[in-house]
């Protein structure tokens, strides 16, 4: 598009094309007000003056007698995606004593949505955890991970290696190196475990979805290095580790840390998955689910896939809400 002074330009160079300037009235609107709920009024003030035809304002209003043009107040629609997450819940059937929490986080958007707030065992998922807080001591010292805390992680994170993560969590201090790290990583509803005890580590739906923030966001703690160091070992689970959160991604676009865990107590399983997956819609999500009370391990699994593939339902607004349906009776 030519600039006005370039047109001026034209116009001289090009006498005999001139044409008479159009003159119009002009809606000058102006914001007046607003609401904390986001409803706008303007109010337009109309007045002569030389336009061209494309500037004559497209949105209609009603004019007073005063020569004064008033348009209606809009407010901006709010989605209650809590309620959403809730409502494509419903398609997933649990069993017996078997519970679920799931927290999702549409990357794209920035939204999220929480369903179901209690604590449960983290089981293997807290190998993440421990993992972050290890790489987040070492930047405080100004140092680099180790050969053998590298070869640690490795088999940690990829294998789910259970005495690769014990020697970490000693490496760390222990519960109390997890729950300084996780105070730092900001998040309020995990408690280490006690002992040598780490896969029962509480948490909430919602504290897994805060520490995902921090391994795939940009507002972490966690240096790139870092937070690309826990990413590519999340890409690299074993193959028949490969299941839960990924059962919501368009085929292997995924990174996860799952964890199972059989209670001696009750004998019912703790079956959790943790990661981020990029779903058929495009969108990047962020997802923890987690379970407890299974009767075998498999029917926790197909308790957190259901949950993970409701969850991105709930967020892509299309009616796979009940095609993610499943029963985990088997």
């Amino acid at each position: 598009m030519e600039s006005s002074r370039a047109a001026r330009r034209n116009h001289r160079a090009r006498p005999s094309r001139r044409r008479p300037l159009l003159y119009t009235a002009l809606a000058t609107v102006a914001v007046v007000g607003g609401t904390a709920a986001g409803t706008v009024y303007v109010k337009a003030q109309a007045h002569s003056g030389p336009v061209s035809s494309s500037a004559a304002p497209s949105a209609s209003a009603s004019a007073s007698g005063s020569g004064e043009a008033t348009v209606e107040p809009v407010a901006r629609p709010t989605v209650d995606y809590d309620a959403l997450l809730a409502e494509a819940m419903k398609a997933v059937t649990p069993a017996g004593k078997q519970k679920v929490s799931v927290a999702v986080l549409d990357v794209d958007s920035g939204e999220s949505a929480t369903y179901g707030g209690a604590a449960y065992d983290t089981a293997s998922i807290v190998k993440v955890d421990i993992l972050a807080a290890l790489l987040l001591q070492a930047q405080d010292a100004g140092r680099q991970l180790t050969t053998t805390e590298k070869s640690y992680a490795t088999t940690m994170i990829e294998n789910s290696d259970n005495n690769s993560a014990t020697a970490l969590w000693n490496i760390i201090g222990t519960a109390d190196g997890l729950d300084a790290a996780n105070k730092k990583f900001g998040l309020t509803g995990t408690t280490g475990g006690d002992g040598p005890l780490w896969g029962l580590t509480q948490t909430t739906a919602a504290d897994q979805l805060t520490l995902l923030q921090q391994v795939f966001g940009d507002d972490s703690k966690l240096s790139s290095a870092s937070k690309s160091y826990i990413q590519g070992l999340m890409g690299k689970i074993e193959a028949d580790q490969q299941w839960g959160v990924s059962a919501a991604a368009d085929g292997s676009k995924w990174k996860l840390k799952n964890g199972w865990l059989a209670r001696s107590t009750t004998g019912l399983w703790d079956v959790n998955s943790i990661g981020r997956v990029t779903a058929a819609d495009g969108h990047e999500y962020l997802i923890a689910v987690l379970s407890k009370g299974s009767t075998t391990q498999n029917k926790g699994i197909t308790l957190i896939e259901a949950a993970a593939k409701a969850g991105v339902a709930a967020f892509a607004g299309s009616d796979s809400a009940t095609s993610a349906s499943a029963s985990a009776t088997d």
